[in-house]
């Protein structure tokens, strides 16, 4: 049966779960890019569609009702309905226009991609590729909303809603400036390693994960942080030009290796394997040309 014509608008139920979930009409609205007074009306109005009082205003926040919380929960599962639908229809128009949508952390960005698409691209003159460069964890989130098609990531962990397969094969190795007094010794000592500072990439990026998973499973504390930066090319410049170790993919400093720029510091169980992988939502197919791009991807057998 057809909806009723004052079918509460998926916008304000949207505005609505975000109040209670932030406990706040101001910082959904904020959360919503509208305005406090936009946001207080858009919810009275809600109330008036459904005929029921759904908040509690307080000068402290906004509690939802009793009655106001069922619509909450209901609304949920609505709206997760309703996100997957804009990102079928955004994913669908993308296939058609030509257009594939790709996310990936920084060292698949930078070392494997670039050659990848241009073979890729070589025999498809109306198609076309957009790529957001981001780390591991943003790239599985903007996968999960649909703002992608296809995602490429450093971290180890799958989530159970996404399908993967591996890509290139990778190593952590521990680095430092050829004046850097470690360049010369033959081994450092993991508990010496352990509580030295190092040039970090940013919470969520898959090569801290993997450090600090190996450290903490070494018995060792999370790495010290001397500086943390966004993006590969600037922890490589960052060490090359000062004073800090750092944990960093062999594929993204091997010429630094070959001219001496850089030297790799034996410390004992810290050499990290890892596998890059390809990921998409399992819930649905991999668009026309992400299927594509996929078929010419190698699949490595071996780290």
């Amino acid at each position: 049966m057809p909806l009723p014509l004052d079918f509460p608008d998926l916008s304000a139920l949207d505005l609505f779960r975000s109040v209670v979930d932030t406990g706040s009409v101001s910082r959904a609205a904020e959360a919503h890019g509208i305005a406090q007074p936009s946001a207080s009306s858009r919810i009275r109005t809600l109330e008036r569609q459904l005929g029921l009082r759904l908040l509690d205003r307080s000068p402290t926040g906004s509690r939802p009702t009793p009655d106001g919380q069922l619509v909450a929960d209901w609304a949920a599962d609505l709206l997760r309905r309703a996100d997957a639908l804009a990102a079928s229809v955004a994913s669908l128009k993308a296939e058609q226009s030509g257009l594939l949508r790709i996310a990936a952390s920084y060292t698949i960005a930078e070392y494997l991609l670039p050659p990848w698409l241009e073979t890729f691209l070589a025999d498809r003159p109306t198609d076309s590729v957009t790529l957001d460069v981001t780390n591991s964890q943003a790239v599985l989130d903007r996968l999960d909303s649909g703002a992608v098609d296809l995602g490429f990531v450093e971290s180890p962990s799958i989530p159970v809603t996404m399908s993967d397969h591996v890509v290139a094969n990778d190593e952590l190795i521990p680095v430092v400036a050829a004046r850097h007094p470690w360049a010369t010794r033959s081994t450092v000592d993991l508990d010496e390693f352990a509580i030295t500072p190092l040039v970090l990439r940013e919470r969520g990026s898959g090569t801290r994960q993997a450090l600090e998973d190996v450290l903490i499973g070494l018995g060792c504390d999370a790495p010290r942080s001397a500086l943390d930066l966004g993006s590969i090319s600037a922890v490589r410049i960052a060490v090359i030009s000062g004073s800090s170790p750092t944990v960093i993919s062999r594929l993204a400093v091997s010429d630094d290796l070959a001219s001496g720029r850089l030297v790799e510091v034996n410390v004992p169980g810290i050499h990290i394997a890892r596998e890059l992988r390809a990921v998409w939502l399992r819930r649905t197919d991999p668009p026309r040309l992400a299927r594509a791009l996929l078929a010419t991807l190698p699949y490595p057998t071996s780290a």
